[in-house]
């Protein structure tokens, strides 16, 4: 199976358990993985066989600037959900980071990983 990668898209958004970063929000970083089959699409040099790059970046970040969830891994699954919407992937990846989260160590970020396909 073929794939378009997408790393580092950051958006803006208040996901999270603590007051500080419902109310103050912090940056996330996403990662994603579309398979899909590319083989078409590269034969053809026709758009119509693979998957427009800003509609599948539009999708993350109106998930991640959009109604904030309390967990990272619910803003995992929309991400997913939304983008095996678009024709034609067949499964995703999604890695959604938190750089900013209010934890008493130092670290370079909190992640949560999912994979989904369609069925």
């Amino acid at each position: 199976m073929d794939k378009i990668i997408m790393t580092g898209l950051e958006f803006y958004g208040y996901h999270g358990m603590s007051t500080q970063e419902q109310e103050l929000g912090q940056r996330f970083q996403v990662d994603a993985e579309l398979f899909l089959e590319l083989k078409k699409a590269g034969e053809t040099d026709a758009p119509e066989h693979t998957v427009d790059y800003s509609k599948a970046a539009q999708v993350i970040k109106s998930v991640i600037e959009g109604p904030p969830c309390k967990l990272i891994e619910a803003v995992a699954e929309k991400v997913a959900t939304g983008l095996l919407e678009l024709c034609p992937v067949r499964g995703v990846m999604i890695r959604i980071k938190k750089t900013q989260a209010p934890l008493p160590i130092k670290f370079e970020s909190m992640a949560v990983e999912i994979w989904r396909k369609h069925g």
